[in-house]
């Protein structure tokens, strides 16, 4: 029973974690720590529960997607012009993927993952968000162009550190830019559906490999709750988060950050 209340906690704590500025490698690294579990297949978990928050947010913008994918095809095969802004969007977010996608497939198996590296990351994440708190009053008014994705890329790369958080790294890449939060936002989270799907297939390859080491029921429990807890995340972010609301993620990575780094020497 003990086991089952820590996948669901881990669970719940990804799928919000997932969509907040707030890092969900790092709440999870140090929630398996506290908890004293296995973390052999941690990066298998990881991957699972990714899958719930990528058809959470794959859900939330499905019209969206949709519209681009039919957008796209309707241009590049139909050649009707007036598609053209739809797939060039559909290009400025490959682009942001790019460098990400590179530098994950490169280091993925030599990134640290001990609570020192999170707490710090998390400081940094904490940082970034209250350095985008502390410039609110700029006038974001910006379209994102292919350089503007491009630079969005480069600042996701970092997201792989476990603590550096996803969305709030592209967050900062974006508003640093000048470009208004709801276009970030959406941006964001498109180029994560992007990311994430080839990581849900490699997720769901090694569950097949690792069943008999790995408590099947729990990930799959964890992977629902982080599917129904990202929705509700991504909706309310969407909808009543405003950059002056950055100062509270701020303050609390600040706050989790320095626990872990306190956990590490302890």
């Amino acid at each position: 029973m003990l086991d089952w209340i820590k996948y669901i906690l881990l669970g719940i704590v990804q799928g919000i974690t997932e969509i907040l500025p707030i890092s969900s490698s790092g709440h999870l690294t140090l929630l398996t720590n506290v908890f004293q579990m296995d973390t052999s297949n941690l990066t298998v978990f990881l991957m699972l529960t990714n899958t719930g928050s990528f058809l959470a947010i794959l859900y939330f913008f499905r019209k969206d997607i949709l519209s681009l994918i039919s957008s796209s095809f309707s241009f590049v095969f139909l050649k009707k012009e007036i598609y053209k802004d739809d797939w060039l969007y559909a290009l400025k977010v490959l682009v942001a993927v790019i460098p990400v996608g590179i530098v994950g497939f490169l280091f993925e198996d030599v990134l640290p993952e001990d609570l020192l590296t999170v707490g710090l990351a998390l400081i940094v994440t904490g940082s970034l968000l209250f350095f985008i708190y502390s410039n609110r009053h700029f006038e974001y008014n910006k379209s994102i162009g292919f350089k503007n994705a491009f630079i969005v890329g480069l600042f996701q790369m970092f997201a792989i550190i476990p603590g550096i958080s996803r969305s709030g790294i592209t967050l900062t890449g974006s508003l640093v830019q000048k470009i208004p939060l709801k276009k970030a936002l959406k941006f964001s989270f498109l180029s994560y559906v992007v990311i994430s799907f080839p990581v849900s297939i490699l997720g769901l390859i090694r569950v097949s490999h690792t069943a008999e080491s790995i408590h099947l029921g729990g990930y799959l429990v964890a992977s629902i709750l982080s599917f129904i807890f990202s929705y509700l995340a991504v909706r309310w972010l969407y909808e009543y988060v405003k950059i002056r609301n950055l100062i509270y993620f701020s303050m609390y990575c600040f706050i989790v950050g320095s626990i872990a780094t306190i956990l590490y020497f302890i």
